[in-house]
């Protein structure tokens, strides 16, 4: 059994290493492309959100901030679409070979994550471009990572096993997503949200991670869930752990039929 679980492990990481090859394989600029769209993202919402509406005012470095909210959510938008229809669109070879499909979201994931790690270097150099003063809170943003990849991977293993039977959650997902980017404090400061509204929407993991992160770099008046609930902080970490539980259980569940339906 032991070889067997270390056999998938190193299945998994070749997965994962060659979708990570294959992602940049035939294009001149590779990995730049993946940081274009964050970026390009960002610099029309910095025009209109910092010039028009004047929230670079309200936020000590605006510009950092936005990006790193950007970053982290096209992360988290990006992973759980690829995988969700990692399982469809691998249907011949689930029915050919033999192999835990949770395999197929995780290496999709762990490939995106690594496209996270190097997008966040370019943040902490546009960091230190900006002049943010360095804090040793800095060192607590590797929890936060590893909190929100269990996030992402949670909702990714959900909408892998539904999308199999109900191909329409694809558009749906779409749909969510915009509202969830709205939902989120990435573009605007928490200061504008009513105290009664704010506390609801800090125990949402996707806001408590985002801010959280920020929190880590920026210092400053970085709104965080613990700032906002106390103790109640610890309701997203419960939610996340919850979330997986119950991911984990309806993808190992629908996992048997997959061979048949995809």
């Amino acid at each position: 059994m032991k070889i067997n679980k270390l056999k998938y492990y190193d299945l998994t990481r070749e997965l994962a290493i060659t979708g990570f090859k294959m992602k940049y394989q035939g294009s001149f600029f590779g990995y730049l492309w993946s940081l274009m769209k964050p970026l390009f993202l960002f610099l029309i919402l910095y025009i209109v959100f910092n010039n028009v509406f004047k929230l670079g005012s309200t936020i000590p470095y605006y510009a950092v901030y936005l990006l790193l909210g950007i970053t982290l959510f096209q992360f988290f938008v990006e992973t759980t679409s690829m995988c969700m229809g990692s399982i469809v669109g691998n249907g011949d070879l689930i029915r050919k070979v033999y192999f835990p499909r949770i395999i197929m979201p995780i290496a999709i994931s762990l490939t995106s994550f690594a496209t996270l790690i190097l997008n966040l270097v370019v943040v902490a150099g546009f960091a230190m471009f900006s002049k943010v003063p360095f804090t040793f809170n800095i060192f607590i943003l590797p929890l936060y990572l590893v909190e929100f990849y269990i996030f992402t991977i949670s909702v990714s293993l959900f909408l892998a096993a539904i999308f199999v039977k109900f191909r329409d959650i694809g558009p749906i997902w779409e749909v969510i997503a915009q509202g969830l980017f709205y939902a989120t404090p990435i573009l605007y400061p928490t200061s504008l949200v009513p105290t009664r509204f704010l506390k609801i929407l800090m125990l949402s993991p996707l806001a408590q991670v985002i801010q959280g992160a920020r929190s880590t770099i920026i210092s400053g008046n970085i709104t965080t869930s613990w700032s906002v609930l106390g103790w109640y902080s610890v309701i997203p970490f419960i939610l996340v752990i919850t979330i997986l539980g119950i991911s984990y259980m309806v993808f190992q569940k629908m996992a048997a039929k997959f061979a048949e339906e995809v």
